[in-house]
């Protein structure tokens, strides 16, 4: 079984960073140190199975099929596999504007 390497981008870092602050100051610190954990979890299992993800319904409808993504709702998790390495590049609240996030933060130059 091929083992994978993941990296988080320096926007998916911030993502996290700023998802695990306003849950622990809107929630409770218990609920943030529990999204950490399941998201940890997502993580760890993209070293063994990255393929199993979907293609982002809003990349697919422009042919674009570079990017998968892994579900922890309300959250989407983005990346990107790359031979033996799994690139994290964005983790979103799923209830926002994808199509914008996903144009802006993926597909600008």
């Amino acid at each position: 079984m091929m083992v994978y390497t993941v990296f988080l981008s320096d926007d998916a870092n911030r993502d996290l960073s700023e998802l695990y602050n306003y849950v622990a100051s809107h929630d409770s610190l218990g609920k943030a140190n529990m999204v950490l954990d399941r998201i940890e979890a997502i993580f760890n299992n993209l070293t063994t199975s990255p393929n199993h993800g979907t293609f982002p319904k809003e990349l697919l409808a422009l042919g674009i099929s570079d990017y998968r993504e892994v579900f922890f709702k309300p959250y989407r998790i983005i990346y990107q596999v790359n031979d033996d390495k799994v690139y994290v590049l964005l983790i979103a609240d799923g209830r926002r504007d994808m199509q914008t996030l996903l144009q802006r933060r993926l597909l600008q130059p």
